[in-house]
C-alpha cells in the first residue's frame, strides 16, 4: 500500500553530502525508471556502481525531495566532462567544449508527488548550481527517443516536451548518443537512442 503524500521539502546537495543519498537515488531510478518510456530492468549492485561518479567530482550536485525523512525524488547533475564518454562524444565532434556543459543527469520523483512544482524546483535548485560554480555556459540533459506508436506506451501518455521547453531547454536532433540497457521484456541490454536537449544559461 503507497503511503499518502504530504508536504515535499526540496533540498539542495553538493560533494560529499551527496553520498548518503546514493542508495536511495539507486532505488528511485529502479522503480520510476522500469515505466514508460525507459522501461529500464535495473539492479541495485549496478546502480550503487553507476552513481558512484556523483562522489569522484566535487561539482557533481543532487536535489533531494524529502518527505518529512523520506526520500521520494532526486535530480543530479554533474560537469559534462566527468560523464559517460557516450555523452560526451557528439559533442565533441560538433565543436562544443565539454568543459563549459554541465549535465543534468535524471530527475526521478514518485507519482504521488508530481503535481506539486517539484519537477520545477529539481530544474531551479541544479540551475542555480551550476551558476554558482561560475565556469558553465551550457546546461543539458538527454532524453529516450521512443516511436509515437510504441506498443508500450500508456494511453494517455504525454511527452515532457512542453515542460522542458518552459524551462529553457531546446532539443537537439542533432545531438544524439547511443546507450545499452536491459529493458523489462529484454533478456540482454539492448541499443536506446538518447536525444539532448540544451540550454545556453548566457540567454538567461
Amino acid at each position: 500500500m503507497s503511503q499518502e503524500a504530504g508536504p515535499v521539502e526540496v533540498r539542495r546537495l553538493s560533494g560529499e553530502s551527496v553520498h548518503r543519498y546514493i542508495d536511495d537515488l539507486a532505488r528511485l531510478r529502479i522503480e520510476i525508471f522500469r515505466t514508460y518510456p525507459y522501461l529500464y530492468d535495473g539492479d541495485l549492485d549496478y546502480e550503487r556502481r553507476y552513481l558512484a561518479r556523483y562522489l569522484e567530482s566535487a561539482e557533481s550536485v543532487l536535489v533531494a525531495a524529502f518527505d518529512g525523512e523520506r526520500v521520494v525524488g532526486v535530480s543530479t547533475g554533474m560537469p559534462m566532462a566527468a560523464s559517460d564518454e557516450d555523452f560526451q562524444r557528439p559533442f565533441n565532434e560538433l565543436g562544443y567544449d565539454v568543459d563549459a556543459i554541465f549535465y543534468l543527469a535524471e530527475s526521478v520523483l514518485l507519482p504521488e508527488y508530481r503535481g506539486q512544482g517539484v519537477g520545477v524546483r529539481f530544474f531551479e535548485e541544479r540551475e542555480a548550481h551550476v551558476r554558482d560554480l561560475g565556469r558553465f555556459r551550457f546546461a543539458c540533459f538527454a532524453a529516450v527517443v521512443r516511436p509515437p506508436d510504441h506498443p508500450d506506451r500508456p494511453e494517455g501518455w504525454q511527452p515532457l516536451d512542453d515542460f522542458w521547453r518552459r524551462r529553457g531547454y531546446e532539443r537537439q536532433p542533432q545531438i544524439r548518443t547511443m546507450m545499452r540497457w536491459k529493458e523489462i521484456a529484454t533478456v540482454e541490454e539492448v541499443p536506446e537512442v538518447m536525444e539532448i536537449w540544451l540550454k545556453d544559461l548566457d540567454d538567461g
